[in-house]
């Protein structure tokens, strides 16, 4: 109870905020303000989630089947490259502005090449996806490691700690808020480049069941998957928060 109470003292101006967008959505759609086919009453929503409920959570496994693997695939890359790069100053110097001049190209801009040179259309998501993902990551751990305090790499030193030693008790943890940070980022974009992998070619997926029913005119369903997509993405974000702050617990503000 004492929980329950805390949250709705801390909450309760974005409950607010929350309530009045669902009332807002609401009245549009009562009064069809913008006509009642793109925005279809709550009651037709929610009978198109209770009854397509299991698909939606299927299209969710699908999702997530993709997401995962991409993710796990993009952070690998970023902390080994980017730990490399950020020990290694003579390699830094050669090779950043190269990573820097690949990273600002657009995932988006890259699907063309992808679809027509992977074997089939879950590796070029793939591959979007951790293309998408892995810059964020990577920047940051170059940038944790590159600007630890000097005082940790002395008493390093005064405890002759070997290499090993010294990377993962000393550099990677002291760079671990970059890197955390920088992770949470890139699962922001990695969404983003989910839902449209998955708009432009798949059969199963969060964004495939949003794409597919707005295309049939059937908008209280897209609007069910939207809705049920933003649920699970929300949701998602804050377990990563959560093991954020849980790592981090040692740090000032957490």
């Amino acid at each position: 109870m004492e929980k329950a109470k805390n949250f709705i003292k801390t909450y309760w101006i974005t409950i607010l905020i929350f309530i009045a967008m669902i009332c807002g959505y609401k009245y549009i759609a009562d009064t069809g303000m913008f006509g009642g086919f793109l925005f279809p009453k709550v009651d037709k929503i929610t009978l198109a989630t209770t009854e397509n409920i299991s698909t939606l959570f299927l299209n969710m496994i699908y999702s997530f089947q993709l997401m995962i693997p991409a993710i796990l695939i993009a952070v690998i890359i970023a902390i080994l490259s980017g730990t490399a790069l950020g020990m290694n100053p003579k390699l830094r110097k050669i090779v950043y502005p190269v990573i820097y001049s690949i990273s600002v190209i657009p995932s988006i801009l890259m699907s063309p090449f992808a679809l027509l040179l992977a074997p089939n259309f879950r590796t070029a998501s793939l591959f979007l996806v951790v293309y998408n993902t892995v810059w964020a990551t990577l920047f940051a751990t170059i940038n944790g490691i590159m600007t630890i305090d000097k005082i940790y790499l002395d008493k390093a030193e005064t405890l002759e700690l070997n290499r090993a030693e010294k990377l993962f008790q000393v550099i990677l943890p002291a760079a671990m808020p970059s890197i955390l940070s920088g992770f949470i980022t890139s699962l922001r974009g990695s969404f983003v480049v989910l839902v449209y992998a998955e708009m432009y070619g798949a059969k199963y997926g969060m964004g495939f069941y949003v794409k597919k029913y707005a295309e049939y005119g059937l908008y209280d369903r897209a609007w069910s998957g939207f809705i049920f997509m933003v649920i699970v993405l929300v949701f998602v974000m804050q377990i990563f928060e959560r093991a954020k702050n849980h790592i981090l617990r040692w740090t000032l503000n957490n």
